[in-house]
């Protein structure tokens, strides 16, 4: 099964997306985990690969679609995702789509879902103004949360469009109980697996 996930800040895209590996056994692939890993990653057993990307963040670069394209690409490589994959970060523009595309089409395969964890904004931002006092995030203030709000929502609307012109969007309200998500999630992927 191969499979995309995406959602607003504060959706539980994060914890939803483990639920959903455990739950089809396949790996979760985050690229913000990649990225996170490769900035703390040992000079020596690093890939040429991953000391390139290591240089540009650790001069606040941004790293191009492109080298996103090949880690990705790397990773989806890597033996326990030939029997298929949750990617959750990735893709997140147009030329990441295609450059997915491709790299499936190259294994003959090709998505089976996106999943898209919906939630109401406002409640959103009230879930992760508590989150932010209970945690001590002093930059987690309303205004910043909702730019990142905004901003998820100007990335992705294309490309939910994409997915949604393909048939392939299997959009879930992500505001509960975690568990009560996650059923709702099981069954609208076996619904739309079992067309």
């Amino acid at each position: 099964m191969r499979l995309l996930i995406m959602g607003p800040p504060g959706a539980g895209k994060g914890t939803q997306a483990k639920g959903i590996a455990e739950h089809y056994d396949i790996p979760a692939i985050s690229t913000g985990d990649i990225f996170r890993g490769i900035s703390k990653a040992d000079a020596e057993t690093a890939t040429p690969l991953a000391k390139q990307v290591k240089e540009i963040m650790n001069s606040g670069g941004y790293v191009s679609d492109e080298i996103t394209n090949q880690i990705v690409a790397e990773r989806l490589g890597e033996p326990d995702a030939a029997g298929g994959f949750l990617l959750d970060g990735y893709p997140r523009t147009a030329g990441q789509v295609e450059a997915l595309d491709a790299m499936l089409a190259e294994e003959g395969t090709q998505l089976d879902a996106v999943v898209s964890i919906e939630a109401d904004q406002d409640e959103l931002v009230e879930r992760l103004l508590k989150r932010a006092e209970i945690e001590g995030r002093a930059d987690d203030n309303e205004e910043t949360i909702r730019k990142r709000q905004e901003v998820y929502a100007e990335q992705t609307a294309d490309l939910l469009k994409v997915y949604g012109d393909r048939g392939l969007l299997v959009s879930v309200d992500g505001l509960g109980e975690i568990d009560e998500v996650a059923q709702r999630i099981f069954a609208a992927l076996d619904a739309r697996l079992s067309r």
